[in-house]
């Protein structure tokens, strides 16, 4: 056992121990010990089935398992170790990393995944610098799946009404709530920055700063559990659903993405003259490319292709642009040092991980096969159209097929992620919605 680990254990007088790690949709799984029983075995172990359960707890097919079940070993990494500032007694959680029983890493470990993609950065001498912006929902407590979502009550005790954009005093309703998340974000460092009201009625904003890859994976897993408890604790629910209420624009974590040079620690993007470099426009033309055939990781669920829709502040193709927000990949107003490209395509609901892992890998693919883009968009782009699969059964085809981000990404990860969300559909087109009840129950 790692001595420091010990050491700040003691320290913070920890009992007990939350020894997690993210499956493919995000959920945290893992086990809860105690602090004894943590030091004196830390390592964890649990059957690989669990990484790619969905979102409703089943899985892909027989024929993409291993019946045996094996298990996976699991190592705590020690630079995750933080506070759980919710609990009642004093509790510490721990990400762990998955390996096979050879002590090879677990390939569909989302993780794994991420570390991956950046490893082939590294193989460049490079290291790429992201960072997301988060939007979620705040909803008045409804257990009932059945009845519309409906925002929560402020402290002046109404709720909200239309559209409050940028609205201070409309984020002041939610003072106490936001006092505790940034307490609770504090307590575990989690390094968030700006907190705006979003367009939609109570969608917030918190934007993080930028940094390591799998450092913000990690932060972003444990936002959106933080959220979520403060939330609980006001009597309101937090969500991270992509598209949460029909008359509301959807969720969106836009991804802003550079790449510095780890000898000289310049951004890639720019030449020394200042100007953009071959590699920033290869990085979009990757994007541009292979965002379209890898959108199960941008859109995992039925519903994220809901938020997908014009004139509702997502993009519905993959053009970019300079300050452009009606485009997929936005380039922000920046010195030539801090140059980046904003991926305005992923909701809410991804896998931070894997979302992260596929930005990279479209652009590392760009890179690579020096794929040059398109001009950039100048005007509004709601005008052109849609350039995203149509449906999620398009899109898994789409991502089935695409063997050169598979490469990137690892194929049995792709293949399994495919498997999971064939398997998630199929229990989705199972269920008959309200809308059919209402609409042709007696008529048709």
């Amino acid at each position: 056992m790692n001595n420091q680990i010990v050491e700040w254990l003691r320290e913070h007088r920890i009992t007990e121990m939350e020894c997690i790690l993210p499956d493919m949709t995000g959920v945290a799984r893992g086990k809860i010990v105690p602090k004894d029983k943590f030091i004196s075995d830390p390592e964890m172990r649990l059957p690989e089935a669990v990484l790619i359960q969905t979102v409703t707890g089943d899985y892909p097919d027989d024929s993409m398992l291993d019946l045996t079940d094996p298990d996976m070993v699991l190592q705590p990494d020690p630079n995750s170790l933080r506070l759980v500032p919710w609990a009642t007694d004093p509790t510490a959680q721990l990400i762990y990393d998955c390996y096979r029983s050879d002590g090879a890493p677990v390939d569909v470990a989302p993780r794994n995944v991420l570390k991956r993609v950046i490893g082939l950065f590294d193989e460049l001498g490079w290291a790429p610098v992201l960072a997301p912006e988060m939007e979620f929902y705040l909803l008045s407590p409804n257990p009932d799946p059945d009845i519309p979502l409906s925002p929560p009550v402020g402290r002046t005790g109404r709720a909200e009404f239309g559209r409050r954009s940028y609205a201070i005093d409309a984020v002041n309703e939610f003072d106490p709530l936001f006092e505790d998340i940034y307490d609770y974000c504090h307590a575990q460092n989690l390094e968030v920055d700006t907190l705006i009201h979003e367009i939609g009625t109570a969608q917030m904003e918190i934007n993080f700063l930028h940094g390591n890859p799998l450092d913000l994976a990690d932060q972003v897993f444990l936002f959106k559990r933080t959220v979520r408890e403060a939330a609980f604790r006001h009597n309101m629910y937090a969500t991270f659903m992509a598209k949460p209420m029909e008359n509301e624009p959807g969720s969106a974590m836009h991804i802003h993405q550079s790449v510095v040079d780890k000898n000289t620690g310049r951004n890639i993007f720019t030449n020394e003259d200042g100007s953009p470099s071959d590699h920033f426009f290869h990085f979009i033309g990757g994007l541009q490319k292979y965002l379209p055939q890898s959108m199960p990781l941008f859109a995992p669920y039925v519903n994220s292709f809901r938020r997908l829709s014009r004139y509702t502040a997502a993009p519905t193709n993959v053009e970019w642009g300079y300050d452009n927000r009606t485009v997929g990949f936005r380039v922000p107003h920046s010195s030539p040092a801090a140059r980046r490209i904003e991926n305005r395509v992923p909701g809410v609901d991804v896998n931070p991980y894997i979302a992260m892992a596929a930005t990279l890998a479209c652009g590392y693919l760009g890179i690579t096969q020096k794929i040059k883009p398109t001009e950039p968009r100048q005007s509004d782009a709601y005008e052109l159209p849609f350039q995203f699969p149509h449906s999620a059964e398009d899109a898994l085809v789409k991502m089935r097929d695409c063997h050169e981000l598979a490469e990137v990404l690892g194929p049995r990860f792709v293949k399994m992620y495919v498997g999971m969300k064939e398997r998630e559909y199929s229990e989705y087109f199972r269920v008959i919605s309200p809308w059919e009840r209402k609409f042709l129950l007696l008529h048709v």
